[in-house]
C-alpha cells in the first residue's frame, strides 16, 4: 500500500490540470480506467452497455496532454514520479491479472 497521486492534464490549457489521490498504486490504475469509462459514458449517453479493449484505453491515455503519478516511497519518505508509459505497463499487468482471475 503506497499512497499514490495521479496528475492529469487532459487539455492544452494549464487550467485543465487536476489530480486524484489513492491509497495504493492499483487503486490509482483502476482510477485511470474509471476516468476513461466516465469519458465513454459522456460520449455515448444513450448506450446502455459500453465495452472497450486495452488498445482503446491506451489511445485515451496517449491523447492526454499529461498523465503521471507520484508513488510514495516509504524507505526515503519521498514520492517517486512515473510516466504514461509506466502507467500503461502497470494497467496491462493489472487487467491481465483480473482477466486471469475471472477465467
Amino acid at each position: 500500500m503506497s499512497h499514490t497521486i495521479l496528475l492529469i492534464q487532459p487539455g492544452q490549457h494549464p487550467e485543465t490540470r487536476t489530480y486524484c489521490d489513492y491509497e495504493s498504486v492499483n487503486e490509482c490504475l483502476e482510477g485511470v480506467c474509471k476516468i476513461y469509462e466516465e469519458q465513454l459514458k459522456r460520449s455515448h449517453p444513450n448506450t446502455p452497455t459500453i465495452t472497450y479493449d486495452i488498445s482503446q484505453l491506451f489511445d485515451f491515455v496517449d491523447q492526454l496532454i499529461d498523465l503521471s503519478c507520484l508513488v510514495y516511497q516509504k524507505s526515503t519518505n519521498t514520492y517517486a514520479p512515473y510516466s504514461k508509459k509506466w502507467i500503461k505497463e502497470k494497467i496491462y499487468v493489472l487487467l491481465k491479472q483480473a482477466a486471469g482471475n475471472t477465467a
